[in-house]
């Protein structure tokens, strides 16, 4: 019989040691896997944050674990929400939060990416460890102008956008 056990990141090395320990026990058909922590940061976690987290979360769950933040607490944009009901992914309950609420809170991450403008992932706070931060660039759907349907077609595009980009971010780290 095998076993395979997935842990999330335990900030705690003592409790790693000894969850370790203990399993290892059982015998060589114990595996111990911790997952890939992500933080997407954009201005208000009001879109591409929140979209590049589901995304993440959705396309390779059992690797990683996705949170977003914003530099500041914003509200949801519904063109994003609606952008993401359209492909089968609610995000519509989701909370904004703030990235420096993170930081208080001590946690880490393995990576930190900004998905906002260069002058914006600027302000970005630095998490402690060994954190890799990478920046994409995204257009922000709050700044789109038009009518409904308009805004909507641009926030899709960068749906796609992110989609890609989260694609290719999933076959390149290797957990």
């Amino acid at each position: 019989m095998k076993f395979e056990i997935i842990l999330q990141r335990i900030s705690e090395p003592d409790t790693i040691s000894m969850i370790i320990s203990v399993l290892s026990r059982r015998g060589p058909e114990v595996i111990y896997m911790e997952k890939t922590k992500v933080l997407f940061v954009c201005v208000h976690n009001s879109a591409r944050s929140q979209m590049a987290e589901a995304f993440l979360n959705n396309l390779a769950g059992e690797r990683f674990i996705a949170e977003s933040a914003g530099l500041e607490a914003g509200t949801l944009n519904p063109f994003s929400v609606e952008a993401m009901q359209k492909i089968g992914i609610d995000i519509s309950m989701n909370d904004t939060k703030s990235v420096f609420d993170f930081l208080k809170q001590g946690k880490t991450y393995d990576y930190v990416i900004t998905v906002c403008d260069k002058e914006s992932a600027e302000r970005c706070p630095y998490f402690p460890g060994e954190v890799k931060r990478l920046h994409w660039n995204f257009e922000d759907p709050s700044s789109f102008r038009g009518t409904n349907d308009e805004i909507l077609e641009k926030t899709e595009l960068v749906r796609a956008q992110i989609k890609e980009k989260i694609e290719q971010f999933i076959k390149e780290v290797r957990c």
